[in-house]
């Protein structure tokens, strides 16, 4: 069964004139075409629409239940080229987004509100994933994008993109019970305290940010527990397990037990810095995700 728009859109205005002529001079068009088209629509529906007689016509009951279905048809029709401009522009659609623990302190949520605000229309999907596993993800082409801590894996670097988006020191997330210690600044001031720290096969960039900072005070840290979620991290500071090098947006994650100190300067040998990037598939046309990636390089 093959039925056109135009049939429909005739149908339509015999049905609300009531009168083929007043219809077809409404559609610019002689009377015998119009009729010829009702004829030809209601023999591929195989029912009358209208009742004929000499001096009027009426709906037949398949007539009137046609009418509401014909005109929500027409107007999702005439809302097809909006709709899909807005697909094209990136005003709607999907967005698959991973991101790691830490990008939810820091990047994330004023992003998602910027980009919520212009692209109201845009389904997101969230997943919070380790870097490993958002890389995993973005080669299956399972995620649009990742916020994740670099760097990538050579094999991966002709498949994907990356761009910067925040880096931030690393602070001391410290029991509030060693928190009267002096200089707190200072690593060496707790070196009797277990570290808990991210797996370096999980996040192997921060892990050796982490321990590079030990490094510069001479320190080698005892290991006491591993986590890959930080909030786990945090939660074992505040129980008393140890401490922790956190980024410095971690301090907004309060929780009770746990102290939070900047570090001394670090030196030459390491910065001490923690980098957060975005990665997508190079061959990812979505123009919902570039709309989402021009966010991000507005917001540095």
């Amino acid at each position: 069964m093959n039925i056109e728009l135009r049939q429909l859109r005739y149908f339509l205005a015999v049905a609300e004139e009531m009168h083929f002529g007043r219809a077809a001079a409404k559609l610019h068009m002689t009377q015998p075409p119009l009729s010829q088209t009702i004829q030809a629509l209601e023999n591929t529906l195989g029912t009358p629409l209208f009742v004929r007689s000499t001096r009027n016509i009426a709906l037949t009951p398949a007539g009137h239940a046609l009418l509401p279905e014909a005109q929500r048809l027409l107007q999702q029709a005439q809302a097809l080229p909006q709709l899909v401009q807005r697909a094209a522009a990136g005003a709607s659609g999907h967005l698959s987004l991973a991101f790691v623990s830490i990008a939810d302190y820091s990047v994330l949520p004023p992003c998602l509100r910027e980009f919520r605000a212009a692209y109201a229309d845009v389904q997101i999907e969230l997943r919070e994933a380790t870097s490993d596993v958002q890389l995993d993800a973005l080669e299956k082409g399972q995620i649009d994008a990742g916020l994740l801590i670099p760097p990538l894996p050579d094999r991966l670097q002709p498949l994907l993109n990356y761009q910067k988006v925040l880096s931030e020191p690393l602070i001391l997330a410290i029991p509030e019970a060693a928190a009267s210690r002096k200089r707190p600044e200072s690593l060496a001031n707790y070196k009797d305290l277990p570290l808990i720290i991210f797996p370096r096969k999980i996040a192997p960039a921060l892990h050796d940010v982490i321990l590079g900072r030990f490094r510069d005070e001479g320190l080698t840290p005892a290991i006491g527990q591993e986590a890959i979620q930080m909030q786990t991290i945090v939660g074992l500071v505040s129980a008393g397990m140890g401490i922790a090098l956190v980024p410095q947006s971690v301090s907004n994650l309060k929780r009770p037990g746990v102290v939070y100190h900047a570090l001394k300067p670090a030196n030459a040998a390491s910065d001490g810095v923690v980098e957060i990037g975005v990665a997508w598939r190079k061959d990812n046309p979505s123009p919902v995700l570039q709309a989402f990636l021009n966010l991000l390089r507005k917001n540095p």
